[in-house]
């Protein structure tokens, strides 16, 4: 299975391309029929409150510890770059049975 498009392996992780909404009405983490990741949180984008609403969400989707997440780019805008630590291989396997099952109970 190829990579999503809004991921990139890098030698010492992952990054992920996403598109945030701050001040939603909940949480939630979906990937559009075009293949692009948004997210949603409740969180105001004011001090870093949103940019830690995301990497919350993100750490709780896929199962990752906190610490391994960091937004690289666009940390004052709602496009995102974040960084995931880890072995690039089994953080994209990951990502993409995570779409996969998002995927299948959206069916």
């Amino acid at each position: 299975m190829a990579d999503p498009s809004f991921l990139r392996r890098a030698s010492d992780g992952v990054t992920i391309e996403l598109r945030v909404q701050p001040r939603a009405r909940r949480t939630a983490l979906e990937c559009s029929g075009e293949g692009a990741l948004r997210a949603a949180v409740t969180a105001p984008a004011e001090d870093g409150k949103a940019n830690r609403a995301v990497i919350e969400l993100l750490a709780g989707e896929w199962r990752l510890a906190k610490s391994t997440l960091s937004v690289t780019r666009g940390a004052a805008n709602r496009d995102k770059v974040v960084k995931l630590a880890g072995e690039p291989a089994e953080l994209a396997g990951r990502i993409s049975r995570w779409l996969k099952e998002h995927a299948d109970s959206h069916d």
